[in-house]
């Protein structure tokens, strides 16, 4: 009596249970957050000096992706932030193309495509490699006022970060932002008025080139990523978001560990927001990884909750070591062991069921 009464309980539980699981099985929305220059040991500066605690340590997978380019065994920017996008192995220092300089269809372009609605979100000029990647089709990295034009090809609805010198004073004498008002976005050029926005399309041109660093730059990067899915969460659709903390690289190409320790608390904290939105709607898919490590950073002492901590780097340029992969939220058991830095946009198309 007692074996029949538990199987009908287990029976009817599974009743129950069985849609929900179906229903979290894949993602409504994308968030895709890239610490560029962030390996393990960037993570775990963090971690020591914010008390042995991260954000990102809510992430329930993790995986690591393994950077090299089709040119160098060390990738720069260009060529990792195209493998994240764009799904292929390409040149250093290219932008959204294959080695071959044939344009390739990025995640965020293949998610508009299908009628989500996409953003980017930096901590840098929105014409930097890795924010480029996901946006423009060029043959070097450095064009940037041909990666600001690139904008402007692509259905994007929210992009906020520095650059605004390459939308409006450029050699061409194009002024790009009275070109997107004709397209119907609304411009800011503060984090205040980014807040003000709550629908429609939104460029956010912050700085004239590059972002502050930390601390002079504030909660620009976590802010700016809570306004922009205020945005974009109201297409009923879903939407595919790529969040960068861009300077983590910058201190460590520096080999200034207490500079990185502040970047990358920076970018957790932004993880956290993430976290929380993929925690309240449940149908949230987010992925935390990096382009690539700099500096191969060493931590050789140290103290939990003190960021002055025992460091060393072996380069100040980029090291070609795996780098970790973290993932929260429906379809994120796909994101664990060794994967290629390529295999990001195909597992991400199935899970959003983007046709070709």
């Amino acid at each position: 009596m007692k074996k029949t009464l538990f199987f009908s309980l287990f029976l009817v539980s599974l009743l129950f249970i069985s849609p929900i699981l179906s229903a979290q099985k894949t993602p409504k929305n994308v968030i895709f957050l890239i610490g560029d220059g962030m390996g393990l040991a960037q993570v775990y500066a963090g971690m020591v000096a914010n008390g042995n605690s991260l954000a990102l340590e809510r992430c329930t997978y993790t995986g690591f992706s393994k950077t090299y380019s089709s040119s160098n065994f060390t990738t720069d920017s260009g060529a990792g932030g195209t493998a994240l996008a764009c799904g292929v192995k390409t040149k250093n220092g290219m932008i959204g193309m294959s080695p071959d300089s044939v344009a390739v269809e990025s995640i965020l372009q293949a998610s508009s495509r299908h009628g989500l609605s996409t953003g980017v979100v930096v901590a840098c000029a929105l014409t930097h490699a890795t924010p480029a990647s996901f946006v423009a089709h060029q043959v070097n990295r450095d064009m940037n006022d041909e990666i600001a034009a690139d904008y402007l090809k692509t259905d994007i609805d929210v992009f906020i970060g520095g650059g605004r010198k390459y939308f409006e004073k450029r050699v061409d004498a194009r002024n790009l932002t009275e070109e997107l008002k004709t397209k119907n976005y609304q411009m800011a050029y503060t984090l205040d008025e980014v807040k003000a926005i709550k629908t429609g399309k939104l460029a956010g041109l912050l700085y004239d080139d590059q972002n502050p660093s930390m601390p002079e730059r504030g909660a620009m990067l976590p802010v700016a990523t809570v306004a922009a899915i205020d945005i974009l969460e109201h297409n009923g659709k879903g939407f595919f978001l790529m969040v960068e903390g861009s300077q983590i690289d910058w201190a460590c190409h520096d080999n200034n560990a207490e500079q990185e320790i502040l970047e990358m608390l920076d970018f957790d904290q932004t993880v956290g927001h993430a976290l929380d939105y993929a925690k309240k709607t449940g149908n949230t898919l987010v992925i935390v990884t990096a382009d690539h490590e700099t500096g191969g950073l060493s931590i050789l002492d140290g103290k939990f909750g003190d960021p002055k901590m025992k460091t060393g780097f072996s380069t100040k340029s980029h090291s070609g070591i795996p780098v970790p992969v973290f993932a929260f939220g429906p379809g994120a058991e796909n994101f664990t062991g060794f994967m290629e830095n390529t295999s990001f946009k195909a597992k991400l198309e199935k899970l959003l069921k983007l046709k070709k």
